[in-house]
């Protein structure tokens, strides 16, 4: 969101799943589609059948790659690298759309000067991409007539992660692919609400709609909005502090690894976790536990008793996808209702009736009736929802934004304008992982998702069938690096990072380079991030779980 909001002012996909279809050019980088996002594959099979140019950037041969007309594997962590060398070539054949940047953009000058020194021979050696297959990568893209840009996590989750976000977005302008059908930079969301929970103020800098909390003038509506009046039973601050203690702070707030650092550092008191399971999800599961259980006060709200649940003070059981009313915003901008189908089983309860009564205990009533009032309220302080009602979802939804109840829905951002007015080309050097590898640690590990299992397993590990289907967790290794470890199919072996280790069992494939592991992060017998790094982007704080330096042990016998 930070990369794209900073180039286009918006930092939503910027066009429709259903719009891939008709693209004449699909550029892949860091997603693995049919896995993680197996609908949005579909429109990109259905494209390729059309005739599209299929090409994804990957250092696994996943079965998206497998229908690509170019797949290559870039060096992990040399996103940036690798399309800075594709616009060097894009601007050097004059492959660019020089009316689109003149009439549409700013910043591109010094973005040119900046590109002249990503030549493609030289980027050719950081990325291990030959040159060849970068310029018809770039040919590809600039000249296809609706060209998108499909990403997820393989982007995002790095040191750089904001700028592979950017350098994307300045491909797309450079090439005049942005503000119409079938073309735009198309991040895919992690989980089906990500997107809703975003736009609802879930970050640590924003209210609801992206209004930003260090306006006063944003402030001051949502005041108005919310009656908002701290009781001074609940809260009683020093007189120093009394004034900012009763309106809404203009603090940003913390993200996750600044909350465990302060755990750590006895800043943070207490957490409040959400269907959330930070003891899978998080890089240095050792670094985590130590801070959850340095919280004077742990609460967990979850629909499972997840590994973070069973560290927790009080767990709230929550309600599932099918226990409740409400809408989930997908990662098209999507609204669509959520319609409660059973009663919540034993003492769970819908999420904003929890929310509800815990806010009211701590100073401030909430009174809503039913989640109806809550989006008429959203729709009320939210421009973008401003149209948005329960009566206009039925059927297919809408997607924001939709500022008027006469207004139909966006189906792709920027058409005549860009949210900031004009695009922003920024100018993007390459800064390389913050991990190496060395004669201790040999061997590069990514992580990433299977088509069975669903981020930490909370669900799908619930599931008899699925779990029939994956059991247990592995890390695939290239056939000629396990003959020079003397491995057999299915052994155990020990992988160990500078901050771990687990034990799993290997699989010997072809599908993933030399010298390059890669391990689903879903299993919490043989946990991807006991090893993972923790070192994060510094704009979105976000972890490089992509990247880190691992080494790898036979085990003497087989054990787990």
């Amino acid at each position: 969101m930070a990369g794209l909001a900073a180039a286009f002012g918006s930092g939503a996909m910027t066009n429709s799943v259903a719009e891939l279809e008709d693209s004449d050019c699909i550029f892949i980088i860091g997603s693995n589609t049919t896995s993680s996002h197996p609908l949005v594959a579909e429109k990109i099979f259905k494209a390729k059948k059309r005739g599209a140019a299929i090409i994804v950037a990957d250092p696994r041969r996943t079965q998206i790659a497998s229908i690509a007309d170019i797949h290559v594997r870039q060096n992990l962590g040399t996103d940036v690298a690798f399309i800075n060398a594709m616009m060097h070539a894009i601007i050097k054949n004059s492959w660019h759309d020089t009316g689109f940047i003149s009439q549409r953009t700013e910043g591109f000058e010094a973005f040119k000067e900046n590109i002249n020194a990503f030549t493609v021979d030289k980027m050719a050696d950081v990325t291990g991409i030959c040159a060849d297959d970068i310029v018809k990568i770039a040919q590809l893209y600039a000249n296809g007539k609706a060209s998108s840009i499909v990403y997820c996590m393989g982007i995002t989750q790095h040191v750089s992660g904001v700028d592979n976000v950017k350098s994307l977005a300045n491909l797309a302008m450079l090439t005049g692919n942005l503000g119409r059908e079938s073309t735009g930079v198309n991040p895919l969301r992690g989980q089906n609400n990500v997107q809703g929970a975003c736009d609802m103020g879930g970050l640590p800098n924003v209210y609801p709609g992206y209004q930003p909390v260090n306006s006063e003038d944003v402030r001051k509506k949502f005041e108005t909005a919310w009656s908002f009046e701290i009781s001074k039973d609940a809260v009683e601050p020093d007189s120093s502090e009394e004034k900012s203690s009763m309106g809404l702070s203009a603090d940003v707030g913390l993200t996750i690894p600044e909350m465990l650092k302060g755990l750590g550092d006895g800043s943070v008191k207490a957490l409040f976790v959400l269907g959330e399971n930070p003891m899978v999800s998080d890089p240095d599961t050792n670094h985590v536990r130590k801070a959850l259980q340095s919280a004077e006060l742990l609460v967990v709200q979850d629909i499972f008793m997840t590994p973070t649940a069973e560290m927790a003070h009080v767990v709230l059981p929550g309600a599932c996808f099918a226990e409740k009313d409400g809408t989930f915003t997908n990662t098209e901008r999507r609204v669509l209702r959520v319609r409660k189908a059973i009663d919540p089983p034993g003492e769970a309860r819908q999420d904003w009736q929890i929310i509800q009564d815990l806010s009211s205990l701590a100073g401030y009533p909430m009174n809503y009736e039913s989640p109806d009032e809550i989006m008429n309220e959203i729709a009320k302080v939210t421009p973008s929802y401003g149209g948005i009602s329960y009566e206009r979802l039925e059927g297919d939804g809408l997607q924001w934004p939709c500022p008027s109840l006469e207004h139909p829905g966006t189906g792709f951002l920027h058409k005549e304008r860009f949210t900031r007015g004009m695009g922003l080309f920024h100018v993007i050097d390459y800064i390389p992982p913050d991990e190496t590898v060395d004669d201790e640690y040999s061997f590069w590990l990514t992580t990433g998702r299977t088509y069975v299992h669903y981020h930490t397993g909370t669900m799908t590990r619930n599931s008899p069938s699925l779990n029939a289907e994956m059991s247990e967790g592995f890390i695939e290794i290239n056939p000629s690096d396990a003959e020079e470890l003397n491995l057999a199919q299915g052994q155990w072996v020990k992988v160990a990072s500078r901050r771990g280790e687990v034990i799993v069992k290997i699989i010997i494939t072809d599908t993933i380079g030399k010298k390059v592991v890669f391990m689903p992060f879903h299993f919490i017998e043989s946990q991807a991030n006991l090893l993972t790094n923790p070192a994060f982007d510094p704009t979105a704080k976000i972890p490089e779980f992509k990247v880190c330096a691992v080494r790898i042990e036979k085990m003497v016998k087989a054990q787990h």
